[in-house]
């Protein structure tokens, strides 16, 4: 048979020129059932939409971890002319997602072959990271109860950090997200009489320039959240001045409580323009990533594992400002997100998201020999 390493280009490579996005991971989750079942890995298709999962037991122990990977790809158009560009146009594995699930089904052959541990280990393949439901999909499809796990990992790779090298922290580890709408219904007006009416764009410019006191003046200055305004309609015209406007945006957190004081204090803001305008302005919110947060233990076998492999180590790095939706198996079961060097050259070191980033295939082996070395060491053969 070929070598690991070429078993596991020849997958992201395949992975790479297929691109999905979440919720739409047909061809991806077949490809993945198809190659457990080809290393005879016991397999669960449709677990939360498109999810996969193969569960591999060796010995009597009763352990079981999880190992995560995400399949989606993003709606970019990749611009490389490279040999596995994407053939679905608009859509490109930009963050890595095809690398991820190739080192977990390298270290599935791995696994299944060597028979190094004693327990349970439970392959998550996972739908739909970047719009933040996959996860939830697969809890709410009863993916812990009919899988149970003491614990649960995943591996995300890291652009412009040196090849392999592993971080990770414990505590929150990436951010939340936040998205918020705040709505102005004013009274529209001719320009020339402005005093006629409640110009809406003056109204939301006074707010949008409040929001940027939040995190400068009212939160701790080293607590990493962000609020960013990302967009403002309205309905004005030439020589219209517009009754109505929206302000979207986002915030992103470390802490629950962090985020919380921050939707508080948007909400008065938007209050306080109300009164002094007298319009109305309504504000909502919604969540679609919770902080993903790191356990004592998981970060601690990371980083014992980390040490046994030629690489980097650094076991107290700062939060990333991203948001990942590992938080949602963090938040069932004791887990730990870990970032390994995608290199620091050329398309490997392009930021996530990129039109030109590219998983870098040398990551690949050292990826699926982190898996396996986990694995023996939270699940040691007797």
């Amino acid at each position: 048979g070929n070598s690991l390493r070429e078993f596991m280009i020849d997958i992201r490579h395949d992975f790479h020129r297929h691109p999905e996005l979440g919720c739409t991971e047909q061809r991806t989750s077949e490809k993945v059932a198809s190659i457990l079942r080809d290393l005879n890995i016991e397999v669960h298709e449709g677990v939360g939409g498109t999810g996969v999962v193969g569960v591999l037991r060796n010995g009597l122990g009763n352990g079981a971890i999880g190992l995560r990977a995400d399949m989606d790809a993003l709606p970019i158009n990749e611009i490389e002319q490279r040999q596995h560009r994407s053939r679905n146009e608009g859509v490109m594995h930009a963050c890595g997602h095809d690398g991820h699930m190739a080192m977990l089904l390298g270290a599935a052959r791995m696994l299944s072959e060597s028979k190094e541990f004693d327990g349970t280990v439970v392959l998550i393949f996972q739908p739909d990271e970047e719009n933040g439901t996959g996860a939830r999909d697969m809890i709410a499809d009863k993916l812990l109860e009919r899988f149970p796990i003491d614990e649960v990992y995943a591996i995300h790779n890291l652009p412009g950090a040196p090849l392999g090298a592993v971080s990770t922290r414990i505590g929150t580890i990436c951010s939340s997200e936040s998205l918020f709408e705040i709505k102005i219904t004013g009274q529209g007006g001719h320009a020339a009489m402005p005093q006629k009416g409640v110009d809406a764009i003056l109204v939301g410019t006074e707010i949008i320039q409040a929001l940027q006191h939040i995190v400068a003046r009212k939160l701790d200055p080293g607590c990493g959240a962000v609020v960013s305004v990302t967009e403002f309609e309205s309905d004005g015209r030439r020589n219209v001045l517009p009754g109505h406007g929206l302000i979207k945006g986002e915030v992103r957190a470390r802490t629950p409580s962090d985020r919380t004081a921050i939707m508080d204090m948007i909400s008065r803001t938007a209050d306080a323009s109300a009164l002094r305008h007298g319009v109305d302005i309504s504000f909502t919110h919604r969540t679609d990533f919770a902080e993903a947060i790191n356990a004592v233990g998981p970060v601690e076998t990371v980083i014992k594992t980390a040490h046994t492999l030629d690489v980097q180590v650094d076991g107290d790095r700062s939060p990333m400002s991203f948001s990942e939706d590992f938080g949602v198996l963090s938040a069932a079961v004791p887990g730990c997100f870990v970032l390994m060097g995608n290199g620091t050259e050329g398309q490997c070191a392009q930021p996530l998201h990129s039109q030109d980033y590219d998983f870098n295939d040398d990551l690949l082996v050292p990826g699926a020999e982190f898996w396996t070395r986990l694995v023996s060491e939270r699940l040691p053969a007797k």
